[in-house]
């Protein structure tokens, strides 16, 4: 069982600062299904391959002498298939575990030696020369090309001399592009058996949280997000809804796509997630102010740019963004390309940056802030804050944000954690008013704030929201 990392990236040898396993020397490690080995195939400036090969002992597998249950996928459970098996050979969970046992510290995106390194998209080729995939080659492209990877997937035959047997249920697969390393590897661990749909250990509440950790970056944005939270937790339907409630808090995922996926439990009310609740207070404070033109400024993947669109009380949505793929990701999840032409008029999805004035954003009734203002760098504020209230100035602007008080009963989440890990900083409500207050009073604006989420007498409100109006009669009583 074979997994390569290749860089190009120069000096290419860096590789091994990152990966903190020197280019010179092949380690070994036992691992819960047999010994992993790392290795580099090659090691030059210009470049620089780790191999990671999986020596799996399949009679250990099933006498549980290792602590992994079942050697056998779906299907084999038989008595001789428990022995004859395709685990030593097919990449699947097995050697998900392995990656993460030989690369532990280069998962958390921490090198002493090479920070600045370890924080860079730098060129990537991975290769996975049979990845067991139900769901064939063309899943593999769905899941890792919104990553933002070039995906070069061809199922394996049965046989070559043999045509008429038909295609295996294995692919060899290359993956290419420029991502963090740290990404790279959290993704292939919870793609790896998702893709392979056959865990090979029980799985308990604690896979939840190690999905969130693995994902939190970059699952809930996913066009896939379901299918692979719901293969990765064994189709067990109250880890995944949980899994997808947790996920919606940490990156704001469409709470829509949360309660499609999952069925509730007989006799069970499904939870409405915070993300639900915060595009529910989003869209009360608008409906109040009678918004007819809305701009949803830094609008990610577009979740409340269709509950905008949604609402025909809203003439024109102006939807921007300074990512060019959450800008893709939206598209795709509006379904811009089959748009009836009356709704494509009354949406313009443009990349723009809040730091830099833009005459696009002139004219709005409303604008919206939604989980924005913790991914910018504080000394960047100044310029969002003359470019939203100073320049766009709308009557009425909508700032949520998360509060940092309430990270406490977050489980799995460290002392002194933050959400996401693309946050700059997360505020108290003391904090966040202190903000408001100043931008109000240096823009022309009132400000009164709202709990969203269940409000702790203690901690208060997991999300915190501000609006800012110029008339303080149409949206209630301006706050002290």
């Amino acid at each position: 069982m074979l997994l390569t990392i290749t860089t190009t990236y120069k000096p290419a040898t860096d590789l091994g600062y990152l990966l903190h396993k020197h280019p010179g020397r092949m380690q070994s490690l036992d691992v819960p299904s047999g010994t992993a080995h790392v290795f580099y195939s090659e090691a030059a400036e210009d470049r620089c391959t780790a191999a990671l090969l999986l020596d799996v002992d399949p009679i250990a597998l099933v006498r549980g002498k290792k602590g992994v249950h079942g050697g056998a996928a779906p299907g084999e459970a038989f008595t001789l298939g428990q022995y004859v098996n395709d685990r030593p050979y097919a990449a699947s969970s097995l050697l998900a575990m392995a990656l993460k046992a030989a690369f532990r510290t280069a998962f958390t995106g921490r090198c002493d030696a090479r920070p600045d390194l370890a924080a860079a998209r730098i060129p990537l080729e991975i290769t996975v020369p049979a990845l067991r995939c139900r769901g064939g080659a063309e899943l593999v492209h769905r899941v890792f090309e919104p990553l933002g990877w070039r995906v070069d997937a061809v199922t394996v035959p049965l046989d070559p001399e043999f045509p008429d047997w038909g295609e295996s249920p294995y692919a060899d697969v290359r993956l290419t592009g420029e991502v963090r390393l740290a990404e790279a590897l959290n993704q292939l661990y919870v793609l790896l058996p998702a893709l392979d749909d056959a865990k090979h250990y029980w799985v308990t509440a604690d896979e939840v949280d190690k999905l969130v950790r693995a994902g939190g970056g970059w699952l809930a944005g996913h066009p896939e997000q379901a299918l692979i939270s719901r293969r990765y937790l064994a189709h067990q339907s109250s880890l995944t809804r949980s899994a997808l409630a947790r996920l919606a808090e940490v990156d704001d995922t469409d709470p829509q796509e949360i309660d499609n996926a999952i069925v509730a439990e007989p006799g069970m009310e499904p939870a409405i997630s915070l993300s639900r609740q915060r595009h529910g207070a989003v869209l009360a404070v608008l409906r109040g102010a009678g918004a007819r033109r809305v701009g949803d400024l830094g609008c990610g993947d577009g979740s409340l740019v269709r509950d905008l669109l949604d609402d025909r009380a809203i003439e024109q949505v102006v939807a921007v963004d300074v990512s060019v793929r959450a800008l893709q990701f939206a598209a795709r999840r509006l379904h811009l390309d089959t748009m009836s032409e009356f709704q494509r008029r009354r949406l313009q999805l443009f990349q723009s940056a809040l730091t830099y004035r833009d005459d696009r954003l002139a004219g709005l009734d409303a604008a919206v802030l939604m989980e924005v203002i913790e991914h910018v760098d504080p000394p960047r504020l100044a310029a969002l804050e003359r470019t939203v209230f100073g320049y766009a100035a709308p009557p009425v602007v909508v700032v949520t944000t998360p509060n940092a008080e309430h990270n406490v009963r977050y489980e799995g989440l460290p002392e002194g954690g933050m959400r996401h890990r693309d946050h700059r900083f997360e505020w108290t409500r003391a904090e966040f008013r202190d903000w408001a207050g100043r931008v109000a009073g240096s823009f022309g604006y009132h400000v009164r704030f709202l709990p969203v989420g269940a409000d702790d007498p203690q901690l208060g409100a997991p999300t915190q929201l501000a609006v800012f109006s110029r008339e303080p009669a149409v949206l209630g009583r301006e706050a002290s």
